[in-house]
């Protein structure tokens, strides 16, 4: 991982684009070398070595820029014959440029669910399991923003307007609610007004998050592709195409704006729906008017018909990646968010009405809405994980493929898990703030508290936790056998004339075991998953019993059980308002200090580099800025100038820049060759993105183009091998490189050698041969030929070493 840069980059000059060069001094032996950083950002002035830079071409969240001596370098050819002219693409500015960005924590769930939606299993075209799947995953997305919008409800609406302000020991104290006081009388103090007066911060909360997905959109997702179709060569088996060469996969603009209007409409009306249901209940009890209670069946079923269509929207709504989705949608789709608005304001109007007779007691009616998201959820992660088992035995994924193909189901379970930590944690919180020195729910406290369900799974978080720690316990055993197993192998990977540092050997060792637990993070997802399944069911049913029960749910037990019950349940809820309270310190946090920001931009560069296909409220995805502008370069420098050109990725720079060599077209393809070094290519995003990033995926990829050489190491917790061997027996993978360099003190280090890991690849000598090696199998003449599909000397799966299991490496 680069190391975070603390001092400002120098101001970069501004020079000619190489692309206004005359035609007549273009030579075709000119070679460039695209870098492209990883996790974490670089500065230019890292990447190039040099302090004085020359913008190219891009802007200030994006761009290509030079050494200034080399600004000018296709108009002297004859200057840079056998070494490449280098170019840095920087693109740190998407992730982790603004420190307002820190604030899109809150949106982890979200994130979480689209992500999900591309741990697909891979299988045949077509396949009625996976449009099942997509669906599936669009639809508990959209019961996470019902969750959200939900929980801003029981905050706003619930524990507000409801229980404190409809009673006077609660309002006592709270200048800021003395206009609601019931004991006052005055017009604000009906409980269908002060309901209509806190409707409004949730439907802003809903507006804010509609406003930011379509700011972003624009800002940062809106680059179109170059000018040409990129396709796939027809002797590529059917097995090796991946959506990600499709000429629309980086740019799916009516998906995102449908989304956007169906989750915008969803919010909106679980809103109307908290107004409607408290409103209807209370007319109920209290006998009003036959006017009132046909007002309020016409809404509920206008409410129905919107909400039936929404999901229908939803369920319809799947990615078109064969071309740009550049269209304009269908007035009905646009227009539903502003129906949703409508119907909202007739049902503040019917909420509003004068009902002398009215009061607010207990918790508000509808309560019980959680625990139908909650079962709802569950039911669609199940189904979910049943859809996946069907596409991985429809298509087998491969040995090394994350959780046999559950890797879907697993995080999206997750992305519930953290919504219900999320939301349940805001109202606990909110709950006891506004209540004072009571406990909320008890006997002689003011208000009821929110919902038993929040409760209970506050209970479960703390037996989740134990969970968790036991598996980091086993992790931590495993990095010590580990360890002590390759320890006796590395001295004799250096040629050291020195006694054996027991020390140094146990430093090295243990980098190497802690770079293998990488390997490791199926296990923690599934046991995590699991534990998560059965006590959300647990806390489902303790909470419905308790409902059905009077007092609580383990008042008969043993006093140990109840005891434990209680305590459990009051550590849970201080867990969860601790995990909401340090989300929003750390973004706080990263309103001022610039290491913090660059911190949770990192976070940002590995979960956001897909798409929004699922959840159109997630953070926004920076590679469909950066991989357009990747091949654009890439194709018009080709074009131009008919040179050569290698793009070399570190880490998540090895990932967009395969993306972008999988989007030229196969003339610029063939003509391109590609150095990876730190590259979760295979490692993280083929196993668990087995449909994009397979191995008959990354097969197809090196068919295709010039080359492809890979550099890893044993110490490095992010990348790993490729596990291909191609055409002429050769390997992709370069490795394992040794790591550190020089084992003990020497005449040329006499002081100890770093030990890398992740980082500066480019300080091993074989880094500098294998670019050269690159760059001399790339000339003017015709690509070479490609093997026919079905010969022996094709790309395959290779087994390769497993990375943290041995320390055994070449030198």
């Amino acid at each position: 991982m680069e190391t975070a840069d603390t001092t400002p980059p120098a101001r970069p000059t501004r020079s000619r684009a190489p692309d206004d060069a005359p035609d007549d001094a273009m030579a075709p032996q000119l070679a460039l070398e695209l870098l492209v950083h990883g996790v974490g950002g670089a500065t230019p002035q890292e990447m190039l070595g040099d302090p004085r830079i020359s913008l190219i071409t891009g802007d200030d969240t994006a761009a290509c820029y030079r050494r200034t001596e080399d600004a000018d370098a296709e108009e002297r050819p004859d200057a840079y014959r056998g070494e490449p002219v280098r170019e840095a693409y920087c693109w740190s500015n998407l992730t982790s440029g603004n420190g307002a960005r820190a604030l899109w924590l809150i949106l982890l769930p979200f994130m979480v669910a689209n992500l999900a939606h591309w741990m697909r299993p891979a299988a045949p075209q077509n396949h009625r399991a996976q449009r099942i799947y997509d669906v599936l995953v669009r639809v508990l997305a959209l019961s996470l923003t019902v969750l959200l919008a939900a929980a801003a409800c029981e905050v706003a609406l619930d524990l507000t307007a409801w229980q404190c302000a409809g009673t006077p020991v609660c309002v006592t104290g709270k200048s800021w609610m003395g206009f609601v006081n019931p004991a006052d009388g005055g017009w604000w103090s009906l409980p269908g007004r002060r309901l209509v007066l806190a409707s409004t911060l949730p439907l802003l909360l809903i507006g804010f998050l509609w406003w930011l997905s379509h700011r972003t959109w624009s800002a940062y997702e809106s680059a179109s592709p170059p000018p040409r179709r990129p396709g796939t060569s027809r002797d590529t088996p059917p097995a090796e195409r991946t959506a990600l060469s499709l000429d629309g996969f980086w740019y799916g603009r009516r998906l995102v704006a449908r989304l956007r209007a169906a989750h915008s409409t969803a919010g909106v009306l679980t809103i109307a729906a908290a107004l409607l249901v408290a409103t209807r209940k209370a007319d109920a009890r209290a006998g009003h008017g036959a006017s009132l209670a046909a007002t309020g069946d016409v809404l509920a079923a206008l409410l129905v018909l919107l909400a039936a269509t929404t999901l229908v929207i939803v369920w319809r709504t799947a990615r078109s990646e064969a071309a740009p989705d550049d269209t304009t949608d269908r007035p009905v789709v646009r227009a539903l968010p502003y129906a949703a608005v409508g119907l909202l304001a007739m049902t503040a109007v019917y909420a509003a009405w004068e009902r002398p007779t009215g009061h607010s007691s207990g918790p508000l009616p509808g309560a019980a809405a959680f625990g139908a998201i909650a079962v709802l959820q569950g039911a669609l992660v199940l189904a979910l994980a049943v859809t996946a088992r069907i596409l991985q035995r429809a298509a087998p994924n491969g040995p090394r493929t994350a959780l046999r193909g559950m890797g879907g189901p697993a995080v999206a379970l997750l992305a519930c898990a953290v919504g219900g930590v999320l939301s349940g944690g805001v109202a606990q919180r909110f709950a006891d703030w506004m209540d004072g020195d009571a406990t909320p729910g008890q006997n002689g406290a003011p208000m009821a508290g929110p919902p038993v369900l929040l409760s209970w799974q506050a209970a479960v978080l703390p037996v989740l936790l134990v969970v968790v720690a036991g598996v980091a316990v086993l992790a931590a055993l495993r990095v010590r056998a580990v360890r002590r197993s390759v320890m006796p192998d590395i001295p004799g990977l250096y040629d050291s004339r020195e006694k054996p540092d027991e020390w140094r050997t146990r430093k090295i060792a243990g980098t190497i075991a802690r770079a293998g637990l990488t390997d490791a993070a199926p296990v923690l997802a599934a046991a995590t998953a699991v534990v998560t399944l059965v006590l959300g069911a647990g806390a489902v049913i303790g909470a419905w019993l308790t409902d059905r029960a009077p007092g609580p749910a383990t008042e008969g037990a043993p006093p140990a059980v109840h005891a434990a019950a209680e305590t459990a349940a009051a550590l849970g809820s201080w867990l969860m308002g601790a995990g909401v309270i340090l989300l929003l310190a750390t973004g706080r946090r990263a309103y001022r200090d610039h290491s913090a920001r660059r911190t949770i931009g990192i976070l940002w560069d590995v979960g956001t580099f897909w798409p929004r296909a699922a959840h159109p409220f997630a953070p926004p995805c920076y590679a469909e800025r950066a991989v357009p502008d990747l091949t654009w370069r890439m194709a018009t420098w080709t074009e131009r100038f008919d040179g050569r050109l290698v793009i070399s990725g570190h880490s998540q720079g090895s990932v967009l820049a395969a993306a972008a060599v999988w989007q030229l077209d196969l003339v610029t393809r063939s003509r391109v060759a590609l150095l990876t070094y730190g590259s979760p290519l295979e490692r993280l995003y083929g196993r668990w993105f087995p449909a994009y990033f397979g191995p008959p995926a990354l097969t197809g990829l090196h068919r295709e183009m010039d080359d492809w050489r890979n550099l890893w190491r044993f110490t490095d917790p992010i990348g790993g091998p490729i596990r291909l061997t191609c055409e002429d027996g050769r390997r992709i993978d370069e490795g394992p490189l040794r790591d550190p360099l020089a084992f003990g003190r020497s005449l040329r280090s006499p002081l100890p050698a770093q030990i890398l890991g992740h980082g500066d690849y480019a300080a091993d000598p074989v880094f500098d041969r294998v670019r050269a090696e690159l760059i001399a199998r790339l000339g003017p003449q015709v690509p070479r030929q490609r093997p026919e599909p079905g010969d022996p000397a094709e790309c395959g799966p290779d087994s390769g070493p497993d990375q943290g299991s041995s320390g055994r490496s070449s030198a």
